[in-house]
């Protein structure tokens, strides 16, 4: 049984067999749900915190106050 996978954008879990699978040059993997996640991470390079619509809007880092 395939799992779901969690964007690494927006924090939404996606059915198997749906969106796209990003590797950088690095070798980390990084999944997106949608085209729209894509382009806001890697092309306009936003922070995901900073973004109302993920699930890690006013998020904090830990160590940060």
């Amino acid at each position: 049984m395939p799992k779901t996978r969690e964007c690494s954008f927006c924090g939404h879990e996606f059915p198997p067999g749906t969106g796209m699978m990003y590797i950088k040059n690095d070798g980390t993997t990084v999944w997106f749900c949608s085209n729209k996640c894509r382009k806001s991470a890697i092309d306009l390079k936003r922070d995901s915190r900073k973004v109302k619509w993920t699930k890690y809007f006013g998020k904090e880092e830990k160590g940060r106050a």
